[in-house]
């Protein structure tokens, strides 16, 4: 599926400079082809995560440093797959129907600028094939979208 979508995403958001544009059709796009239970970005903005584009039912607004998959993901600065959110600890549920996560970082000069989080409402739902696809969209929306390559 990815090897359909991604050329799909590089195109979409090539030559589009603004950020909450290419996150609100890249969160669309995945959602669209993935039918996850919720995609969506938060953006650091001081000592919290506060969300940005998403796809999906209502969603935490705050997330602060270090709290939940998504705060973790931001303070180790790694993608995080949690095959079942009930056993990890500190785990935020902003949605009962979640069983697994995703939480991918996305950098600008070093630093963890927004994370991609996707929840699956299925245990186990994600892999390192699907960690390196959304690591590649995730350098693609901290990159001159200019210099996107399709």
């Amino acid at each position: 599926m990815y090897r359909e979508l991604l050329p799909q995403i590089a195109a979409l958001i090539a030559g589009e400079t603004d950020t909450v544009a290419n996150m609100a059709n890249v969160a669309a796009a995945l959602q669209q082809s993935f039918h996850f239970f919720w995609t969506g970005f938060y953006v650091v903005k001081g000592e919290n995560l506060v969300l940005a584009p998403f796809q999906g039912p209502v969603a935490c607004t705050r997330i602060g440093y270090g709290k939940g998959v998504c705060g973790t993901a931001w303070k180790e600065a790694r993608t995080i797959i949690v095959p079942d959110v009930e056993q990890f600890p500190g785990h935020i549920a902003c949605n009962a129907a979640s069983r697994s996560e995703i939480v991918v970082p996305l950098f600008r000069c070093g630093q963890v600028v927004a994370v991609l989080d996707i929840d699956s409402d299925t245990p186990d739902a994600f892999n390192a094939i699907d960690a390196a696809a959304l690591e590649q969209i995730a350098v693609w929306l901290t990159t001159d979208a200019t210099t996107t390559s399709k």
